[in-house]
């Protein structure tokens, strides 16, 4: 009797915990789902299986159709975040859609690597993609569009198809959580040397020129949040020092801090971000 009484007390005391809980689903925009599908299976690290993704195409193309069939209207409706989100993966699938259309690329032009996206003509300045009920070039999406949102970090979150450039994610960016996924974009300043590389050795802060290319708006988004001591730099190395000084480590933080180094613009590497063959 004992040990029926205690399994029943058992049971009774079982029914009343909470079950266990399963991970929480990751939110993802149903326009974008398809995207963050095809990110998750064909990138790894910011590099991108190109040779597959042109093999099984008719997913990704539907995407891109998808973003074109979006009018000006209705993203003018949407809350700010989710404005960006779909600006950001928009941008990031027609850099997509760009390299596969001409994969594999051999291209002669002696200013960049055989394999660049930038041996495809045009390629930034004057192919065109529909978005949001407009037609335009990957420049004037990066410039004029997501420029216009005045958030600095989503600049940071633009793949370029090249190794130099910001690590394309594989995941697509999503309203819920474009904050976050954004600061990650900044974090990965100070972790990756082609973005930037602070070199006490040679008393130099070496830089992704990507920040010079879109000066205007790094500068009138962050110079001002320098720190004070920065004040007779200029505009465009206080805004990357604004940046960059919260994540950095202390031994570099004080030896950017003695401000006595050069700060440069390495060059950037245009080679294709792919991996196939690697």
């Amino acid at each position: 009797m004992m040990r029926l009484t205690g399994t029943i007390l058992l049971l009774v005391l079982m029914a009343g915990w909470p079950a266990a809980q399963e991970p929480a689903a990751v939110s993802v925009d149903p326009l974008h789902r398809p995207f963050d599908e095809i990110l998750d299976l064909y990138v790894r690290d910011g590099l991108v299986y190109y040779y597959a993704l042109k093999q099984e195409r008719a997913k990704f193309d539907r995407y891109v159709l998808a973003l074109g069939e979006v009018g000006g209207d209705t993203v003018a409706q949407w809350p700010p975040p989710r404005q960006l989100a779909y600006w950001i993966n928009a941008y990031n699938a027609f850099v997509l859609r760009t390299v596969i259309d001409g994969y594999p690329i051999r291209g002669k032009a002696a200013d960049y690597p055989a394999n660049s996206i930038r041996q495809i003509p045009g390629a930034f300045e004057r192919r065109t993609f529909r978005a949001g009920g407009r037609q335009l070039t990957l420049d004037a999406l990066e410039r004029d569009v997501i420029g216009s949102f005045d958030d600095p970090r989503a600049l940071l979150a633009l793949s370029r198809g090249a190794v130099g450039g910001s690590r394309l994610k594989s995941e697509a960016f999503n309203a819920d959580r474009l904050d976050q996924q954004l600061q990650t974009m900044t974090s990965e300043l100070v972790t990756r040397r082609v973005l930037v590389q602070v070199d006490a050795g040679n008393n130099r802060l070496s830089v992704n020129p990507m920040f010079s290319w879109r000066e205007a708006l790094f500068t009138r988004s962050l110079a001002s949040r320098a720190p004070a001591l920065y004040a007779a730099r200029s505009p465009l190395e206080r805004a990357v020092l604004a940046l960059i000084e919260p994540l950095i480590v202390p031994n570099e933080a004080a030896f950017l801090r003695r401000n006595e180094f050069q700060m440069v613009f390495h060059e950037f590497d245009w080679r294709l971000n792919d991996l196939t063959g690697r």
